[in-house]
Order: structure tokens, then sequence, then C-alpha cells
């Protein structure tokens, strides 16, 4: 072997344990991601309603059992009407605009439209508004699931553990409810 080979290759891996201890540094300084159980408690905004949902890290979306939906219009936008009822038989009837429609296939092949609209969500101690498609869920055993796009970023899911997180966000600023 060559001396430029010897040398290039002593290089590399000085270059790759630097790299590593880098990349530890790094991960150690990043805030720490709270761990959700596959069944948690959340609560939904507007209407601080508590529901049991499943985290499903295989949606990139969230979804919410919602019963009644009508559609209408205010003004120039499309909006939807609905109601959710949770496991204690507390409802709450939301009106939110609809920000699109999505066509989800579902298990056995056929495709459903939803509408796609925000609610704020607080699992444990966060707060999003991200995205949720509305459907009628009934006869599934949980009235939520909670996709990635609320997950990224702040959580790791344990599939062995459920209820760890109970919902602690405080009630947020009212605003286009």
């Amino acid at each position: 072997m060559s001396q430029t080979v010897a040398i290039r290759r002593v290089f590399s891996r000085r270059y790759a344990a630097v790299w590593a201890l880098a990349l530890t540094a790094a991960s150690a300084i990043a805030e720490p991601k709270a761990v959700s159980g596959y069944i948690e408690r959340v609560t939904l905004f507007p209407g601080g309603l508590n529901l049991r949902a499943k985290v499903d890290t295989g949606a990139k979306h969230s979804s919410l059992n919602a019963q009644q939906i009508r559609k209408f219009r205010r003004g120039n936008e499309h909006w939807v009407r609905f109601a959710v009822t949770n496991s204690k038989g507390r409802s709450v009837v939301f009106e939110r605009p609809v920000l699109r429609r999505t066509t989800i296939r579902r298990h056995h092949g056929r495709k459903q439209e939803r509408p796609v609209l925000t609610l704020g969500i607080c699992l444990g101690a966060t707060y999003k508004e991200v995205e949720v498609n509305l459907v009628d869920r009934t006869g599934f055993n949980y009235q939520m699931l909670i996709g990635r796009s609320f997950l990224s970023g702040d959580f790791v899911v344990d599939v062995d553990k459920s209820f760890v997180l109970p919902p602690a966000c405080p009630a947020p600023p009212a605003h286009g409810s």
C-alpha cells in the first residue's frame, strides 16, 4: 500500500471520528423529545374536548371521528360544521373553514374523500394547530388518529406504553374559532 493511501485512510478515520463526536454533541444539546404511548388522551381546541387517540406514525395527518358533517359557504369560503362526542358523552359542535379535500385509500382498497381543516390539539404539554381530516369513525376503538404532522420534531412513540402524556396545555388564545 502506498504512503498516500495510508495517509488518506488515517485522515478518513480521524475525520469520521471527529464527525461522530460532533454529531453526538449536537444531539446532546438538542431538546429531548417527549415519549408518547401508542394510545393517549388529547384535548381539541376550540372547545376543550378531551378524547382518546391512537398515535399513528403511518399517517401523515391526523384524522377525527365526526358526525353530522355539513358543508356550507360563509362568504366565498367553504366551511364545515360537525359534531364530536367523547367517550363520556360530552359533545362539541365545531365550525371550521375547509382548507382542501383529500382522497384517502382505505385498507379495503376503496377511496374516500374527506374534508381537511385545522384544529388545535394538545398532547402532554405540546399544543399545535395541524391539519385534520374528518371521517365517521363509528365502530373504531379510538375517536382520533394522531399523525406525523403533529408528532414530528417533538415526540417519539413507545408502542409498549399508553396514556403516559395527559393533556396539560393552557387554553390557546381564541382566534378563528
